[in-house]
């Protein structure tokens, strides 16, 4: 965490992304810019790296969008009410899920990891997250 970035929200801040926290969506993350970390109020900002095989939960972030910059590496992910829609975002893509939309991100690389800077307009990241089960045997 930045130092003094919870006691002084209207200071720029410099930092770098924090220790890994498991997120509802069953990846691995590492946050930044958040509410927790420096009072952010309408944006949250952290680093994904999607292992080799590595797939999300279905989900979809409730009332907020997300915008997606792939650093390395390959991701897919199945989106739509019923996961009809495939997008591939490789690196130097940028990647963009309105909110709400249901989607299941995915790495199909049996040797190469994906990484990621994800935003969205939540600054408190795990709070939006819908789990939608009901999708995950769409595509097993």
């Amino acid at each position: 965490m930045a130092e003094g970035a919870l006691t002084n929200k209207s200071a720029c801040h410099v930092l770098k992304a924090g220790e890994s926290v498991r997120g509802k969506q069953g990846f691995d993350y590492r946050p930044a810019i958040s509410a927790e970390t420096v009072g952010a109020r309408g944006i949250h900002m952290q680093l994904l790296t999607i292992p080799p095989g590595g797939r999300a939960k279905a989900h979809k972030h409730q009332n907020h969008e997300t915008a997606i910059y792939c650093i390395s590496g390959v991701s897919a992910c199945w989106w739509g009410e019923k996961l009809e829609h495939h997008s591939v975002v490789g690196a130097g893509d940028f990647f963009y899920i309105p909110a709400n939309v249901p989607h299941l991100p995915y790495n199909s690389s049996p040797t190469e990891p994906c990484v990621a800077v994800i935003s969205r307009t939540d600054p408190n990241e795990q709070e939006s997250v819908v789990l939608l089960p009901e999708l995950e045997v769409i595509h097993p």
